[in-house]
């Protein structure tokens, strides 16, 4: 299964960024590395990873915009969850 959780985040990392990010299987992926994830009542995922935060606004179909995974892979980047750091 962690095979599966690692693809996800690679992802978020292709280039060119990918506009077909399952949102709910991200998640799973990330809570997989230790992400704490709170959704809010606006629509908005709190991603928590030590003392760092992200607010992801959540789409309103399944797959992420490209800004977004931009802007995920920032923060992954921020706090070290990377494709290269974990296993």
């Amino acid at each position: 299964m962690s095979h599966k959780h690692k693809a996800k985040i690679e992802k978020v990392f292709e280039h060119p960024t990918s506009a077909n990010i399952d949102v709910k299987k991200l998640i799973s992926a990330l809570e997989h590395y230790g992400v704490t994830v709170e959704l809010t009542k606006k629509h908005k995922a709190k991603l928590f990873y030590g003392e760092k935060e992200f607010v992801l606004p959540l789409p309103h179909g399944d797959h992420l915009s490209k800004d977004e995974v931009v802007m995920l892979r920032h923060w992954l980047e921020e706090v070290g969850l990377t494709p290269d750091k974990i296993d």
